[in-house]
């Protein structure tokens, strides 16, 4: 691990493997996990690749600023491109899972019209356009997001300031350990789930964005005047790989990608729940390197 300090001031623990000549690949993990989450990727692509793996703002060791504002999704976009900065990386593949692909989606409509950004790997994240829209008219994704409001409810935080992240984990979504999950991993996490200051970063994810959340009984339409997110297409060559046993992002969210991404290689993971880098990692791997040969890497 590396410690690098952004053009910003804001601090990340990143691990950086693999040949420095090499194409480079920028994973972003998602909540509430870190750099842990590519820990079959890693190994898989850093004889080839020059693999950055950052904990994100807010998470383990990285700088944690506990106001809202430091959350919002340009800083957490700014954040990858000061990374390369100083890193002195120009081009990248952006690789995100979650949290990580909902900022990789970012990351790729503006760095594809800076030429920095060359290709996107996605992983059960949403595309910011289709999800807005299913929350607001599907009873299944709104039912499944409910947690979301949890997530931002202060009256939540004497809970967290009291028990931690794992608390609030348990109160709103039920959290279960995967059987994919081996048990130095559980560990890991439940240690990181006790840093207070890190709960609060990443709940602030949640409470910066713009997504809305409707309560169950509001009409299932889109209501007028009502926040729809306007993104540019994506022209960079886009795979977008979709676990189909995810209960918080049901395949309702790949239904339509195709207007939103010109270049779209899509596979679907049967029997996987929301954690498919590390629930099938064969799967994972086979499809980034069809894809990365595909797009002349």
């Amino acid at each position: 691990m590396q410690r690098i300090t952004l053009a910003s001031g804001i601090e990340l623990d990143v691990q950086v493997t693999g040949p420095e000549g090499a194409p480079a690949i920028i994973f972003l993990h998602g909540f509430p996990e870190s750099h842990r989450t590519w820990r079959h990727q890693v190994p898989h692509f850093s004889d080839r690749f020059r693999c950055i793996v950052p904990d994100q703002r807010g998470y383990r060791g990285s700088s944690k600023p506990q106001d809202v504002a430091s959350y919002s999704p340009d800083k957490l976009i700014g954040d990858i491109f000061q990374l390369a900065d100083a890193l002195g990386v120009e081009k990248f593949t952006l690789v995100g899972h979650d949290w990580g692909g909902a900022i990789a989606w970012g990351g790729g409509m503006m760095g594809q019209a800076m030429g920095r950004v060359e290709r996107l790997v996605i992983m059960n994240a949403p595309h910011p356009a289709i999800f807005q829209r299913l929350l607001y008219t599907d009873p299944v994704q709104r039912e499944a997001s409910q947690y979301v409001r949890g997530f931002r409810d202060p009256a939540n935080d004497a809970m967290v300031r009291e028990h931690g992240l794992a608390a609030i984990l348990l109160k709103e979504v039920k959290w279960g350990r995967s059987p994919a999950m081996e048990d130095a991993e559980r560990a890991a996490l439940m240690q990181d789930w006790q840093d207070r200051e890190a709960a609060f970063g990443m709940l602030n994810w949640y409470r910066a964005s713009a997504l809305v959340v409707p309560e169950m009984d509001a009409p299932f339409e889109v209501p007028e005047g009502a926040y729809l997110p306007q993104v540019p297409k994506l022209t960079i060559p886009t795979l977008v790989i979709w676990a189909m046993d995810d209960l918080a992002l049901p395949a309702g969210n790949i239904a339509g990608l195709d207007e939103y991404v010109a270049d779209l290689t899509l596979v679907e993971v049967r029997d996987c729940g929301h954690f498919v880098p590390w629930e099938a990692p064969d799967t994972v791997n086979a499809a980034m390197d069809d894809f990365f040969a595909k797009t002349g890497l």
